[in-house]
């Protein structure tokens, strides 16, 4: 989302000032961080009822729902799109406050003692590939792409993909034994 801000503010904010644009993208962004502790104790309690492979598939199905809505919401409905923007993030947000600790705890309990320590430094890791990801993803937009593209559709690509990878997750997710 914040790397993408730059490209998809005009179609959500149509405020004539840039800043405002990208005050309102990154208010907006914002709004997902404040959903996530919300996220972290709903589907804790979620997990705690339903098991945690549950939590993990609705999780990973949030976070695919929330990127698909961004990618495909229209940008020319004014408020409503701007309404869809925020509840795709608030979704998002719920969704990671809810993956980050159910996944922690899921890998905690499937490692074994010798190697939960490694696992657990993997998966924060992972935190940071998918940022670089994202940057590497803008990199080759912004050389593929010109900047009237990416103003008018190319920023739409990078949350179709995440779409898509959460899909694969899904599809590995249902595989996995419940602890």
């Amino acid at each position: 989302y914040a790397s993408f801000a730059l490209y998809f503010s005009r179609a959500f904010f149509p405020d004539d000032d840039q800043t405002v644009q990208l005050l309102s993208s990154a208010l907006v962004f914002g709004g997902g961080f404040l959903a996530r502790p919300l996220g972290a104790w709903l589907m804790g309690r979620y997990a705690d009822r339903a098991g945690r492979r549950a939590a993990l598939a609705l999780s990973v199905g949030m976070m695919c729902a929330g990127s698909l809505l961004i990618a495909v919401v229209p940008a020319g409905l004014g408020a409503a799109s701007t309404a869809l923007l925020v509840f795709a993030r608030v979704v998002q947000g719920l969704s990671m406050g809810g993956e980050y600790g159910a996944s922690a705890t899921y890998l905690s309990e499937m490692a074994s003692a010798r190697t939960r320590g490694f696992w657990s430094g993997v998966y924060f890791s992972t935190l940071i590939a998918g940022q670089l990801t994202a940057l590497l993803l803008l990199i080759v937009l912004q050389s593929t792409l010109s900047e009237p593209e990416l103003y008018a559709w190319g920023w739409r690509i990078p949350f179709a993909v995440g779409a898509l990878l959460a899909l694969v997750v899904f599809w590995i997710r249902r595989g996995i034994d419940e602890t």
